[in-house]
């Protein structure tokens, strides 16, 4: 980070050249746990010469029960690189649940973090006609913004709510009266092209307490992408990504501003689809990473999806991540030819499919073995790989097991009663790779108030998932 300059990094190549990660922030949930304790903001020391590394060096306890932490977003990231008067010292942290937002100041201490606002559900509700808010991005204006999944009587709204960046109250809405998206979760945005993509889950009401298959026939998910006028704000298209589609949930464009085209993770059906401009100047997808399900008994349904449920792109565009967290492996793909992604590492980290489990693969067309179950530092991994955060660099990927309280619960008992874990892979960035380092383990399941759901990743100076350049 240059003197005279604003926060972040002048362009995605410079933020590779940043600082290694010493410390990292994790919103840990208690929701569905059983244990009636309030979910808090962990930080983590991740410096390997530091005394304290892989420890919990800090708790802050939010005021409420049951809110289900789940993301987290910055009041200014590098977006705002040109205004020096900038800094980024508040982390945004949204609930899922119980839509409050919180204001962390990560500035004064960042090693001990502390509240510095909440915003109340009721000025979502009132002042926006929204609820459970998911993904908080900054922007070039100074003020930052929202997406959220519903109404606030749990039906599906895909709305936009936007903060003061200075008082953090809420401003309103983002996008028009009556313009909502049928359903929301994530959006990225590329001003140089004048574009923002949303995506969506689903109704709130329908997901809030586990997987029901049969509300996806009933129409309570969704499958399509949203292609709005950043500078407008109007919504310009829907792509429909179709069955394949269902359940698009993370967006990433090209961090390269100029870029033209992104991917989206869609987690039913364990596709990732590219999204681009086509010539005529409108925005179209197209399907170039399918998982297969595998033919399964011993499980809940007769077919078992990886369930793409995270993914994320090297700084510089040159490696696409991951995680299936029902098949339970990470992969990595060489993504230099946009249309055609290449494998180029995958590594197993637990899942549904351990071979000394209750499940028994009967056909796999990617004629995969079960894999082992995985064991660091005498401690099994219960649950799958989920959420991930890549270093700067792009050499250490960090990984956590827990999704959503709910469908942890129906998905991975045994990781509720025994707490989620934070994991890191070292990446091969020459020809690709992942290898598990087995020296490092962050176990959720020893907190002192009894083991937690760990959830998002996210670095102090900012990260591949949270910064967008300009």
């Amino acid at each position: 980070i240059c003197s005279g300059c604003g926060p972040g990094y002048r362009s995605p190549l410079d933020a590779m050249k940043g600082p290694r990660e010493e410390i990292v922030y994790l919103p840990c949930i208690y929701r569905n746990t059983g244990i009636q304790k309030p979910d808090y903001l962990a930080t983590v020391d991740v410096d390997p010469k530091s005394p304290t590394y892989c420890q919990v060096i800090h708790r802050l306890p939010m005021p409420n029960l049951r809110d289900e932490l789940h993301h987290s977003g910055w009041n200014t990231c590098s977006s705002c690189f040109g205004d020096t008067s900038k800094k980024r010292n508040r982390l945004i942290l949204p609930s899922l649940i119980s839509s409050r937002v919180y204001v962390v100041d990560v500035g004064t201490n960042p090693r001990a973090p502390e509240i510095h606002k909440t915003v109340e559900p009721v000025d979502l509700y009132w002042k926006c006609g929204l609820a459970n808010p998911h993904t908080s991005h900054c922007l070039g204006s100074g003020q930052i913004m929202i997406s959220c999944l519903g109404d606030p009587t749990g039906n599906g709204k895909g709305g936009f709510i936007l903060l003061d960046g200075e008082t953090f109250e809420v401003v309103g809405n983002w996008e028009h009266p009556g313009e909502a998206a049928p359903f929301g979760y994530d959006f990225w945005y590329q001003p140089r092209h004048n574009v923002m993509i949303s995506t969506e889950w689903g109704a709130p009401k329908a997901l809030a307490d586990g997987f029901n298959p049969a509300h996806l026939k009933e129409g309570h998910y969704g499958r399509s992408l949203h292609v709005w006028d950043w500078t407008t704000h109007r919504k310009l298209q829907t792509i429909d990504l179709g069955e394949e589609g269902a359940i698009p949930l993370e967006v990433r464009f090209l961090h390269d501003p100029s870029a033209t085209e992104g991917y989206v993770g869609c987690a039913l059906q364990g596709t990732v689809f590219r999204f681009y401009r086509t010539e005529k100047g409108d925005w179209a997808a197209e399907k170039v990473i399918g998982v297969p399900s595998k033919k399964v008994e011993g499980w809940m349904l007769p077919e078992m999806s990886g369930l793409i449920t995270d993914i994320l792109i090297s700084l510089d565009d040159r490696f696409l991540y991951f995680s299936n967290w029902l098949h339970g492996d990470i992969r990595q793909y060489d993504i230099t030819d946009r249309r055609k992604p290449k494998m180029v590492g995958q590594v197993f980290l637990g899942g549904s499919i351990v071979s000394d489990g209750p499940v028994k693969v009967l056909q796999d067309p990617e004629n995969q073995p079960q894999p082992p179950p995985r064991v660091i530092k005498g401690r099994r991994v219960y649950g799958g790989p989920q959420m991930l955060q890549l270093s700067l660099d792009g050499r250490r990927l960090y990984v956590t097991t827990s999704l959503f309280s709910s469908w942890d619960k129906q998905f991975y008992p045994d990781m509720v009663k025994e707490g989620s874990l934070m994991m890191q892979i070292d990446v091969n960035t020459i020809s690709g790779g992942l290898a598990l380092n087995e020296n490092f383990l962050v176990d959720f399941g020893k907190e002192p108030d009894g083991p937690v759901l760990a959830h998002e990743v996210r670095y102090p100076g900012g990260d591949c998932t949270s910064d967008i350049w300009l």
